[in-house]
C-alpha cells in the first residue's frame, strides 16, 4: 500500500463508488475525499431555489447600479476612474526573455482579443466594478485559436451547481438566459466562459457570484438623493422674501380690498405702504440658513467610507488634510492592486487555454498574465527600487520589471537600435551604466542613487 493511500486510510474515509463524484474535473482521474458543504446553509437552500432562474438579488443590484451611474455623476466617476486606474498602461506578459515562443503567442493572442486596446480593457473593468463578475465567453475560430473573449451580461449567467456549490457537470456549467422569456438561450462548458468575480461569498463556492462593489452604498445613496431632493425643495419654498401686513381692527372686507390693492401692485416697483388706520408690515426673511445642511454632509462621509476612494478625489475637498489625503490615497490603489489581480486572472486563464490549443503545456512555463502599471507605487518609487535593485547586482531584465517595463519589448528595442545605422558604431555589451546608492536619503522618498554613465 502507498503512502499517500494510507494516510487517505489513517485520516479519511474510503470513497466507496457510489460516494465518488459523478462529474470529475477533465483529467480527475482518482476520487476526492472532500467532506461537508462549500455553500453557506443560505446559498445552499438558494442554490435549490435557483434552478430555472438567476439569482434576483444579484439582477436587482446589477439594475440598481446601472441606474445609479446613469442619473448621478458622482457614481459614474467612482466606476470610471476605478476602470481608468485600474487598466492604465496596458497588459502585459511577466516571462523571462528566452521564451520567445511563448512571447510570440501571447502577442499574436493579445492582438486577436483586442487586449492591446484600451477601450476592451476599459470596458471589462468597468462591468467588473459596476456587476461584480467579469464572464467572458470563450470563442474558437477554424484554427482551433482564441479568436475572441466575449463579455456576457452578468445578471444573465445562472451557474448550473447542486446544493455543494459544485457543478452538476462541468461540461453544462453555465446557463445564460433570456429574462423575456425565462428561458436559456445559450449553455456553456466550464472552458468556454471564465468568470472573474468581485468578492463572491466564498471563492471555492462556484455558485456564489460577485458582487458589485457600491452594493452595500445603495440604500445609503437613496437617502442621499432623497435628502438632496428636500434641501432644493424647501430652498425653493422659503427662498422669496415676503411680507407680513398687519390691520388691527380691519374688517374682513377692508382686509380684501387691501389685499388685492397690495397684490395688484405687486407687477410695479413699489418701495411703500400707505395706511389708514393701525397697522405695520414686517419684511419676512428667506431661508438665510444655507449652511445648516449636516444631514446631507453625514451621508455624504457614510455615502463614501464605503467607495474605493475618499471624497477629497472627487472633488469634497473640506477640510481634508493633506497628509490623511496621501493615506486615504495609498488604500486606494491598494484597492486598484486587488482588482487588477482579479481582471488579469481571467485573461491568465484564457492565454492557458490558447496554449494548450496549440499543443503547448502551460504548466511547464513560469509565466502569469498582469497588468504593466501598479498604482500603489508612484513611477518615481518604481525607478528608485530598479535602481538599488540595479545597485546590488540583480540582473537587469528584473530590473526593467520592477520599473514596470516590459523586458522582452526592452531587449527588442534595444536590439533595433544597435542594428539602427549608428555614426560611431561600437561594440560593446554593457547594457547600462553604473548605480551606486548614495548615503542620506533625501526627504518624500526621493532616489537616494547615483548613477553614472561614464
Amino acid at each position: 500500500m502507498g503512502i499517500i493511500s494510507s494516510f487517505k486510510n489513517m485520516f479519511g474515509r474510503t470513497e466507496s463508488p457510489t460516494t465518488q463524484q459523478e462529474n470529475p474535473l477533465p483529467g480527475d482521474r482518482f476520487p476526492s475525499t472532500e467532506r461537508g458543504s462549500r455553500s453557506t446553509p443560505e446559498n445552499g437552500m438558494k442554490y435549490l431555489y435557483r434552478q430555472m432562474w438567476v439569482d434576483p438579488d444579484l439582477r436587482q443590484a446589477i439594475l440598481d447600479l446601472r441606474d445609479m451611474d446613469r442619473v448621478d455623476g458622482r457614481i459614474k466617476k467612482i466606476h470610471k476612474r476605478m476602470a481608468n486606474t485600474a487598466v492604465k498602461g496596458g497588459l502585459k506578459l511577466k516571462i523571462t526573455s528566452q521564451n520567445k515562443r511563448i512571447i510570440k503567442l501571447w502577442k499574436a493572442f493579445e492582438a486577436r482579443l483586442h487586449l492591446d486596446k484600451h477601450q476592451k480593457l476599459y470596458s471589462d473593468a468597468r462591468a467588473l466594478a459596476m456587476e461584480g463578475n467579469l464572464p467572458l465567453q470563450v470563442v474558437i475560430d477554424g484554427h482551433n485559436r482564441v479568436a475572441g473573449a466575449v463579455r456576457m451580461p452578468s445578471e444573465t449567467i445562472l451557474p448550473i451547481v447542486d446544493r455543494n456549490g459544485q457543478f452538476k457537470d462541468v461540461h453544462h456549467a453555465y446557463d445564460q438566459y433570456d429574462l423575456t422569456t425565462g428561458q436559456a438561450m445559450a449553455s456553456f462548458a466550464l472552458w468556454q466562459l471564465q468568470i472573474a468575480r468581485l468578492d463572491p461569498d466564498s471563492f471555492d463556492d462556484m455558485g456564489a457570484m460577485g458582487r458589485p462593489y457600491l452594493d452595500a452604498n445603495r440604500e445609503v445613496w437613496k437617502k442621499l438623493r432623497m435628502t438632496e431632493q428636500d434641501l432644493v425643495i424647501r430652498r425653493r419654498q422659503r427662498a422669496p422674501l415676503r411680507m407680513a401686513h398687519v390691520l388691527e381692527g380691519a374688517t374682513e372686507e377692508d382686509l380684501k380690498a387691501y389685499r388685492e390693492t397690495v397684490e395688484a401692485e405687486q407687477g410695479e416697483i413699489t418701495t411703500d405702504y400707505y395706511l389708514n388706520k393701525k397697522g405695520s408690515v414686517t419684511a419676512l426673511q428667506g431661508d438665510a440658513n444655507l449652511d445648516q445642511i449636516a444631514d446631507v454632509a453625514y451621508l455624504l462621509d457614510t455615502f463614501y467610507a464605503g467607495s474605493p476612494a475618499p471624497k477629497g478625489l472627487f472633488g469634497y475637498t473640506g477640510d481634508l488634510a493633506r497628509d490623511i489625503l496621501e493615506d486615504l490615497k495609498r488604500d486606494y490603489f491598494d484597492e486598484i492592486d486587488s482588482m487588477q489581480d482579479i481582471q488579469s486572472s481571467v485573461y491568465d486563464q484564457i492565454f492557458r487555454l490558447d496554449l494548450l490549443l496549440n499543443g503547448i503545456n502551460p504548466d511547464q512555463y513560469s509565466f502569469s498574465v498582469v497588468f504593466s502599471e501598479r498604482r500603489t507605487d508612484t513611477p518615481n518609487q518604481r525607478a528608485d527600487l530598479a535602481l538599488k535593485h540595479r545597485a546590488i547586482g540583480v540582473p537587469f531584465e528584473s530590473v526593467w520589471e520592477t520599473a514596470g517595463l516590459n523586458p522582452s519589448e526592452i531587449l527588442a528595442q534595444r536590439k533595433a537600435e544597435l542594428n539602427s545605422n549608428n555614426p560611431y558604431p561600437e561594440e560593446t555589451d554593457d547594457l547600462g551604466g553604473d548605480v551606486s546608492i548614495t548615503p542620506g536619503n533625501q526627504p518624500k522618498g526621493e532616489s537616494a542613487t547615483s548613477i553614472n554613465n561614464g
